[in-house]
């Protein structure tokens, strides 16, 4: 049961890392890479303040804070340099895993016997399920914030940058920079999550990032799967499916790890199983 619990703490962990996917890729249709590193940046900015005793409240505006630096740089370069929006996100990228180095000081940073966001409330006497409440208590928040943010008239402009760019602009937007704060509050979100596995599994690791784009990018397409299937419009529903995506692609993994599979081949998994879920429905669409 706890090997399952534990699936679902990290499931709604990467909840703020596929929220952040969603905003660029689906809402912005870019395909943004400076998560890998933004996802670091937020890890190692948390363990290097832990270590030097600072809170965990002041720890996250200054983790909201750098996430944001980084996406917003690479909606300048995209932007106003016009680098293609791919290769923008990969320089940033590029960049970052030297200044993650240079923040840690070095690979890894342990945080053994360190407070945390976990320590500072006992709503339960069991280490797991009071992890667990603090995290769904914290998405919760994230969430109710990114929903009502997209249901405001600026939500709505950002909404339709993606949907019709040219359309959009034609009405006196400014798209430049709606995609920039798009791309801005999507590595923020992300930056977030790499704050919460930090603390969650007690240490910051410049390889963390490697591949995390994956994980939220499945957990969006199966969140898109539903959404589609069901025709669905309400944004509230949408971030819902989105966290639940998170959830399921966890459990999945966890699944994997329990009927044997060795953990070297866990990340090979992962890119299968995100290939699964975006071939199969095109390959039935075919047939039918």
């Amino acid at each position: 049961m706890d090997f399952y619990l534990t699936a679902l703490v990290q499931g709604l962990c990467y909840g703020s890392l596929a929220l952040g996917i969603y905003i660029s890729m689906k809402i912005f249709n870019i395909p943004d890479i400076t998560t890998d590193g933004s996802y670091t940046l937020g890890g190692a900015v948390t363990a290097v303040m832990l270590t030097n005793n600072q809170p965990t409240y002041l720890i996250l505006p200054v983790v909201i804070g750098v996430g944001a630096v980084a996406g917003a740089l690479t909606g300048l370069i995209h932007t106003k340099l016009k680098v293609n929006a791919l290769l923008a996100g990969i320089l940033v990228m590029t960049a970052l895993y030297s200044l993650n180095l240079t923040i840690m000081g070095r690979s890894n940073l342990p945080l053994s016997n360190l407070p945390s966001l976990f320590t500072l409330v006992d709503i339960s006497t069991d280490t797991n399920l009071n992890t667990f409440w603090i995290v769904l208590a914290f998405i919760a928040i994230v969430t109710l914030f990114i929903g009502y943010l997209l249901k405001t008239d600026f939500g709505i402009a950002m909404r339709a940058t993606g949907n019709s760019e040219s359309m959009i602009r034609a009405l006196g937007v400014n798209t430049d920079k709606m995609k920039i704060i798009g791309l801005a509050l999507a590595n923020a979100l992300t930056a977030l999550s790499g704050y919460l596995i930090t603390q969650w599994q007690g240490f910051a690791d410049i390889s963390m990032g490697i591949g995390v784009v994956i994980s939220g990018l499945g957990s969006v397409i199966i969140a898109e799967t539903l959404i589609r299937s069901l025709s669905i419009t309400s944004v509230w529903l949408n971030l819902l499916l989105v966290l639940g995506g998170a959830i399921v692609f966890q459990m999945v993994l966890a699944f994997t790890l329990s009927t044997g599979v060795n953990p070297l081949y866990l990340k090979a998994v992962t890119s299968t199983f995100v290939l699964l879920i975006v071939g199969l429905p095109r390959l039935f669409r075919r047939e039918v």
